[in-house]
Formats: structure tokens, sequence, C-alpha cells
């Protein structure tokens, strides 16, 4: 990893902790960027997240999807996970904690709005983050790959049924043309920009111009989360500092759910028999979620101000340090598992 990837959860704090001070210092700077809308999108923060999300579609090699017979065990445990289970239990636990154990300390509306962004952050699988931490786990790179494609391409036609679904479920009335809208924008829009790119930049080569692309945009893409995290403090920065222990409150569950997730498909993996090298990344990908996409559905669903948006950057503040976390053990316990 860069030294941005190494010290991920670093950048993350640092920006968090100077988007509540920008936020308190120049509210009205803050306001005003916040009103640059057109249709329930914010225009900074859409071009913010589409700087993090482009670099991530131009790295899926989509002709990988002609291998998905071959070792399909790894690909079905993954799929299972985040289309079956995960976003499921994340609502279960939003409701668990915001309706029942935190209800004394958390106003239902914005108990509410943060059952909304856990749900979207377990809705969405992880995309870009996944290959970080299958090489740091000596996964199979091609086999990744593949999960990664497969996955990107069911989230384009499951993403806003199932989270519409969960929302209404928990009482949160989402308009369905806002998260359609969502979806075209941060996943089909970048997902198709991301395969053009890539077919330009392949013909006539051997790929090294992909991989040269990719590499100079890393910086770029973890920079737009920087900003856009930068910006969802600095806009939520007086609800943070009158209740602090928010931050906290919707941490808990998240660890929960990380961590329980992962512990189910590693237990799934070694049942299934899987290979180290197959095992550790799809239970990565089962695990981590596509934090870029929920942050930007938040906001286009309930606005830059909301609980829920609130919720989905604190599952970027969690997820690197976790994920390292249970990439430090996945590589403890290879033996467990075969060659």
């Amino acid at each position: 990893m860069g030294i941005f990837e190494r010290y991920m959860t670093l950048w993350v704090a640092l920006s968090i902790l100077g988007g509540v001070l920008l936020g308190n210092l120049a509210p009205g700077l803050f306001a005003q960027v916040a009103g640059l809308e057109f249709a329930h999108v914010n225009l900074v923060v859409a071009l913010f997240i589409w700087v993090m999300i482009y670099p991530m579609m131009v790295q899926i090699d989509f002709s990988a999807i002609k291998d998905v017979g071959k070792r399909p065990r790894g690909l079905i445990l993954t799929l299972v996970v985040n289309w079956l289970i995960k976003p499921f239990t994340m609502a279960l636990l939003g409701w668990l904690f915001f309706r029942v154990l935190f209800a004394d300390w958390v106003d239902p509306q914005s108990a509410s709005e943060y059952i909304a962004g856990m749900i979207l952050l377990g809705v969405a699988p992880c995309t870009a983050m996944v290959f970080v931490w299958s090489q740091l786990t000596k996964g199979d790179p091609n086999y990744t790959l593949v999960q990664v494609s497969i996955n990107d391409i069911i989230m384009v036609f499951a993403f806003a049924p199932i989270a519409a679904f969960l929302l209404g479920v928990s009482d949160i009335q989402v308009p369905w043309e806002t998260l359609l809208l969502s979806v075209v924008l941060y996943v089909v829009l970048p997902l198709v920009a991301g395969i053009w790119t890539r077919h330009q930049l392949e013909r006539g080569s051997d790929g090294a111009r992909v991989d040269a692309f990719v590499h100079r945009l890393k910086p770029c893409s973890i920079l737009g989360l920087l900003a856009t995290v930068i910006l969802l403090f600095g806009f939520q920065a007086n609800t943070i500092l009158a209740q602090p222990q928010t931050i906290g409150l919707i941490a808990i569950p998240l660890l929960i759910q990380t961590y329980g997730i992962f512990a189910l498909a590693y237990a799934a993996a070694h049942w299934l028999r899987l290979p180290h090298n197959i095992a550790a990344p799809a239970c990565m990908i089962g695990t981590s979620n596509f934090f870029e996409l929920a942050v930007a559905v938040a906001i286009s669903l309930f606005g830059l101000h909301s609980g829920a948006a609130l919720a989905t950057v604190v599952g970027v503040l969690v997820e690197v340090p976790v994920m390292l976390s249970l990439v430090a053990f996945a590589n403890r316990t290879r033996h467990w598992f075969g060659n």
C-alpha cells in the first residue's frame, strides 16, 4: 500500500477534525456550498464522489466474467453474504440499537436517519478497497476481480430494490425516483465511464496503460474521499459538538456488524474447504462496504445535514482500522485452510 492507503485512518480522522473546525469557523461558507443543489443532489459533493468512484470503476475488468464458472464456491459465498445476509443483519442491528437499546438517548427522527444510513452501508458491497485487502492477504487477484465484477453488475439492479424494501420496512419513506437517480448517477454512469476508459486504454496495449492510469488517479480518489468527509463533517459541525456521543453510538452496531459478518463468512469458507487465497478476499468482500456509494445516496435521499449522511461517514471512520485488524487475523489463520 502507498502512504495514502497505509494511513487512511489517520487521514480520515484529521479530515473529521478539520471539517468540524472549519464548520464552526466558517458556517456561512458551508451553508453556501450546501445550497448548490440540483434535484436533491449537491453538486460539490457529487463532484468529489465522482472523483472517488471513477478510478475504482476503471480497475474493473469485465472480461474476467468469462471465468465465473471456475471454482464457483468462493463466488457463491460472496454473493450470499452480500445480498442475502448483510443488508438484513444491518437493518436488524440498526433497529435493535436505535429503536430499543439507544431509544432513551436518541430522538425518533434521528434514530430513523441513523438506521437509514446503516441500511445504505449494508446494501453497498465494497468495490475498490477489496483489491487492497486481497493483496494484503495474498489473495488470488484474478478471482477477486471476478467477484468484484459480478457484484458490481448485481449492484446496478439490486441496490435500489433492496434499499427501498429495507427502508420501507423500517418505516422510512423514500421516493423511488430519488433512489433510482442516485443509482444511475453514482453506479451506472461511473461504471459506463470506467468501462469506456478501460477499453480505450487497452487498445493496442498489454494492460500497462490501464495500471499506470489507475496508479496516477489513486491519490485523487482518496483526496476526493477526504474532501467529502471534510464537507460532511463541516455541515454537521454544530450537531457533532452538541452531541459528541452520537459518533460512538453509531459506531457500536457498525463494529458488531462488521466483525459478525466476517466471522460468519470465514466459518462458511472453512466449511466449504476453500483455499485461503480465495477464502480471505471472499470474506473481505462480504464484510466491507462501498461507503462512497452509501454516502452519496444518503446525501441525495436525506440531505447533507442528515443523520443518514453522518452514519455513512462514521462507516468510513470505522471500516479501515477494522478491516486491517481482519486482514491481520486472516493472515495469522492461513494454516486453517488449504492452498
